[in-house]
């Protein structure tokens, strides 16, 4: 990424110049596109890629919680837990192992989206009613529909919740994956913020919010979609 630089003698400093060096330039996002589209994408990526991680691993942990009440306590008290360790002691931990990747930063997040996910299933379970569950199982339901017919549906809105805020939250973090230099945006806002390159550290950060945004709306659209009978109580 070419730095901050005086402008050219024969022509009007730009404003991301050193000379000027505005918080907002549309020049600096037309000049330095592929690098905010590169960046963008990586976050995109990372931020998805740590989520659906989280999913995985917090789905089976609330089901052993769900089915042995005893072991809830432990395992709500180690994902929060895990939650407390810090990225600049987490990321480098798992070096070793992965190396300085992007599946470092997958891992790290994803570790860090069980504090949500695995409360947010067990929420969600929570919320579907006892004499639907004993009217599903009186129709002949065995476990498995029963888990994926009835209680899963109807625990949706709840874990959509759950969803959107580790989804949030992970695009935040996502940033701090610049420790291995794979924080998508963050890279970018870490190096604005070193040169005081301010229409980057802005550019950056803006985009990390508008990011946010777009997958918040894609998640209350997709649960929407998929909880029709939701929509159709509330006519």
């Amino acid at each position: 990424m070419t730095l901050l630089g005086a402008a050219p003698a024969a022509a009007e400093p730009s404003c991301y110049s050193a000379l000027v060096n505005e918080w907002w330039c549309a020049q600096y996002v037309e000049d330095r596109r592929d690098d905010i589209v590169a960046a963008t994408t990586e976050h995109l990526q990372i931020t998805v890629a740590a989520v659906l991680l989280g999913l995985l691993i917090a789905f089976p942990l609330a089901l052993l919680a769900r089915r042995l009440p005893r072991l809830e306590t432990t395992i709500l008290g180690v994902s929060t837990g895990l939650y407390t360790v810090p990225s600049l002691a987490l990321f480098p931990l798992l070096v070793p192992f992965t190396g300085l990747t992007a599946t470092t930063v997958v891992i790290g997040l994803g570790v860090y989206a069980l504090t949500i996910l695995v409360r947010g299933f067990l929420d969600g379970f929570r919320s579907v009613p006892d004499d639907v569950v004993e009217s599903a199982v009186g129709l002949g339901y065995g476990t498995t529909r029963l888990l994926f017919k009835v209680q899963l549906p109807l625990a949706l809105p709840v874990l959509v919740a759950a969803l959107r805020v580790a989804t949030v939250s992970t695009v935040a973090l996502t940033t701090v994956g610049t420790l291995v230099s794979y924080g998508g945006l963050g890279d970018l806002i870490a190096h604005g913020v070193q040169r005081n390159f301010r229409a980057e550290l802005v550019t950056a950060a803006v985009l990390c919010v508008v990011l946010a945004l777009l997958l918040d709306i894609v998640l209350v659209v997709a649960q929407r979609l998929l909880t029709p009978w939701a929509r159709a109580g509330a006519r």
